[in-house]
């Protein structure tokens, strides 16, 4: 059975090469009796695949069972996977068989398989590596013949170096990798899937079938579906269910979307790689916009010093803390606004930061620091000590500015 063949059995949307390959895999695989590790986003359809490979193996006949891991409470995952004896704990007033032992001869369907525990991952190792299990309070050893089908939406390498989930097992699963692509990485095939719920809801409510307009299509295939295609089915059934006209406009359709994820907005970052980088991004630039604050800040105050020298005490303190605070902002962010603008030269549609204000304002700050000093060691005589408390900076950092600046 080739791929056209396999998407039109299980109802597969998409043209996407990425994900004409998993289905290739998923394919060549299933005839044999290798584990296989199914990665992939949230919401991509990552529950086909394991159906695939069972239906075109030579188990198809015998069960199949799909288990989510993450939604069984870890007391009773054990008793789930692999059964229990009478008495075993309290409330198990009978045996009972676990689905590795129903399923025998079969294949069984681990979803989430990260959130295991790891006494439960020892458990399943064991089976995966001589076939043999024990139910909870039993030492009778029984042996299974089950093909395994694992998956996750997380980075399990991750997981491993944070000790939650153990390599050896990884290893034992990640057999043959099948990785299911985003839908923002299958962007010619985001307008299908839509026109295919919009038809299915149509059918389903006994309504016309929903129409983009040209703007509307756009918006739809840059958007960036963090939920992928169970989020784009949810916001196509609830567009079906809500709007009375059926040619839908860009204006209306981006009332159903979530805002910060309408594109891939590289003015931001490059690849789109995850929310993290995003995050970091708009953290850098408030930084960048609240030390310009400060500096606009701290030039008021030097004016009031340079007009008002008989009152240098009074402004002293609030100097003190702004000429701190910018110091410590300016070196805490050097080198991460050196980052950013190596990534924004190398960005075509990123501005670059303009860099002439800042050194502007830069070396104003230092003459007027530089004046400060001198100022204050003249009050006191060239006594540093005093002088230092003067400016609310330790003498050991006045020592370093004086030697900075070449003072006399």
């Amino acid at each position: 059975m080739d791929v056209q063949a396999i998407k039109q059995r299980f109802g597969i949307i998409g043209t996407s090469p990425l994900l004409d390959r998993a289905i290739d895999i998923a394919r060549q695989v299933a005839p044999t009796d290798l584990t296989v590790l199914i990665t992939g986003e949230s919401g991509v359809g990552k529950e086909v695949f394991p159906k695939i490979i069972h239906q075109l193996s030579a188990r198809k006949h015998g069960p199949y069972i799909a288990v989510n891991c993450g939604a069984i409470p870890e007391g009773t995952i054990d008793s789930e996977l692999f059964g229990h004896e009478k008495g075993s704990f309290t409330g198990a007033h009978e045996a009972r068989k676990g689905y590795f032992e129903v399923v025998n001869t079969g294949t069984i369907f681990l979803d989430e398989v990260a959130e295991l525990p790891l006494s439960t991952q020892v458990r399943l190792l064991r089976v995966l590596e001589t076939g043999e299990f024990l139910k909870v309070g039993s030492s009778k050893v029984i042996k299974t013949n089950v093909r395994v089908v694992a998956a996750t939406n997380i980075d399990i390498q991750r997981a491993i170096s944070e000790g939650k989930f153990r390599e050896d097992l990884y290893y034992r699963l990640n057999t043959v990798p099948i990785k299911v692509p985003p839908l923002k990485d299958r962007k010619e095939d985001i307008h299908l899937l839509f026109r295919k719920f919009a038809s299915d809801f149509a059918e389903k409510y006994r309504m016309p079938t929903l129409q983009l307009d040209p703007d509307a299509v756009k918006l739809l295939v840059n958007y960036r579906w963090h939920g992928n295609v169970r989020q784009l089915k949810n916001i196509t059934e609830q567009i079906s269910i809500i709007e009375q006209e059926r040619n839908i406009a860009a204006q209306t359709l981006s009332k159903y979307l979530p805002e910060g994820q309408y594109r891939d907005l590289p003015v931001l970052y490059r690849n789109a790689e995850d929310k993290k980088e995003i995050n970091e991004r708009d953290l850098l630039y408030k930084v960048l916009f609240d030390m310009k604050k400060d500096i606009h800040d701290l030039k008021q105050v030097v004016g009031e010093i340079l007009q008002n020298e008989g009152d240098f005490k009074q402004v002293r303190d609030e100097n003190a803390r702004l000429i701190k605070k910018l110091h410590h902002d300016v070196e805490s962010v050097d080198q991460s606004v050196n980052e950013l603008h190596l990534h924004a030269n190398h960005d075509d549609e990123m501005e670059p930061i303009q860099e002439s204000e800042f050194v502007e304002e830069s070396l104003s700050i230092q003459d007027k620091e530089i004046d400060l000093i001198k100022k204050a060691l003249a009050k006191h005589n060239g006594k540093r000590k005093n002088a230092a408390q003067e400016l609310g900076i330790s003498e050991r950092t006045l020592y370093r500015k004086i030697k900075e600046y070449d003072i006399t």
